[in-house]
């Protein structure tokens, strides 16, 4: 049985998101959605709420589950029995950046691998903490974030 996690913040969960699980999830027997809690971040939804949305966008996915992770994620990793993370890149700035993770990663466990996703082209540009900007703005989130989660956008910033 093959198994993976998809870990991020999810901060809020995007379309780019929901698009990369749902690959993943088409390629592996097993799919877990990592909501990391960094003690380092200030986010603008609590763990709860970021797990309870992305549980509504997978809830179709019976290979899917979505979980809290506050620890190092090879921890999590290592007590779960995965040995595959999956990461979404857009560009080389994202795989410069997740190239530097997994590196992390092999160090502390040199039993985890990495494999990166590219997005589709329609998500190229989304970033949670544009979409954060924008709904502070009251700006059209079409496409961008699921409906429930323009929604809960909507709801924090109005």
């Amino acid at each position: 049985m093959m198994k993976a996690a998809f870990p991020g913040s999810f901060d809020p969960p995007t379309s780019g998101h929901v698009n990369i699980i749902e690959r993943a999830a088409s390629i592996f027997d097993e799919l877990v959605v990592v909501i990391a809690e960094n003690r380092q971040k200030k986010y603008l939804f609590s763990a709860e709420e970021r797990a309870s949305m992305m549980r509504e966008l997978v809830n179709n996915r019976k290979n899917v589950t979505v979980t809290i992770c506050d620890c190092l994620i090879v921890d999590f990793l290592k007590s779960k029995g995965i040995k595959l993370l999956v990461r979404g890149v857009r560009g080389l700035e994202d795989f410069s950046y997740e190239f530097d993770l997994s590196l992390m990663n092999r160090t502390l466990d040199p039993y985890i691998e990495t494999i990166f996703m590219t997005t589709d082209p329609e998500y190229f540009v989304i970033r949670s903490s544009s979409i954060k900007e924008l709904a502070s703005f009251n700006g059209d989130l079409h496409g961008m974030v699921p409906p429930l989660v323009a929604k809960a956008l909507k709801e924090k910033y109005h």
